[in-house]
């Protein structure tokens, strides 16, 4: 699984693919099409448009929160919040094949999204972060040292987890010696798509 995942920004159709090509013609290999409080048909053009070009680019391509979108258009996979639809219930949907994300952010949140289960997990955020309405409790290092410590100190395996939430460049060493296992990056590429190689450099 790639570990760096593009999180589409944009007030507007034009803009949002217009960022999204530009983080493919700077080799991002994974985007999640996010347009938050779109018409719903408008939407669903990005999301055709954004499917083709990551096909084109030989790309991954996974819708936001709907499930029947990703369906109608074969899309990848999902990404789910907590209050989206279960995870259960997007597999039966989309089948095994797909990629599933789910948010969480806290221990409980992770332990649930464990169990579901999904194939990754997008904690955070790291910091505030503008792209995210409805902000929860910022996280900071310290958050997921103390998540990740919980999952050793139990035993328990920990998942691929993406730190998410306002995440730039020069966090990534510091989140790798944690022991996180990607990152999902909004801002930072929409401002400066030539950083998705020093991205892809710093993690290994």
């Amino acid at each position: 699984m790639e570990k760096l995942q593009y999180i589409s920004q944009g007030l507007t159709k034009t803009e949002q693919e217009y960022n999204i090509r530009k983080a493919l013609d700077h080799g991002i290999q994974w985007v999640q099409v996010r347009w938050k409080n779109a018409d719903e048909t408008e939407f669903f053009r990005l999301c055709e448009i954004s499917k083709k070009l990551c096909s084109e680019y030989q790309a991954l391509c996974i819708i936001n929160d709907h499930v029947d979108i990703a369906k109608d258009i074969d899309a990848d996979g999902v990404h789910l919040g907590l209050k989206d639809l279960s995870i259960d219930i997007a597999r039966h949907i989309l089948g095994q094949n797909k990629i599933i994300g789910g948010t969480a952010n806290t221990i409980s949140d992770v332990l649930q999204r464990m169990n579901e289960p999904c194939d990754y997990i997008g904690l955070g955020p790291l910091r505030f972060t503008a792209t995210k309405e409805q902000l929860s409790p910022v996280l900071g290092f310290d958050g997921y040292r103390s998540i990740v410590k919980h999952l050793e100190d139990n035993s328990v395996a920990i998942p691929r987890i993406f730190a998410i939430g306002g995440v730039v460049l020069q966090d990534i060493e510091l989140l790798q010696q944690i022991g996180i296992y990607g990152v999902a990056v909004s801002g930072e590429i929409t401002g400066q798509p030539q950083v998705i190689s020093e991205f892809k450099k710093a993690m290994i």
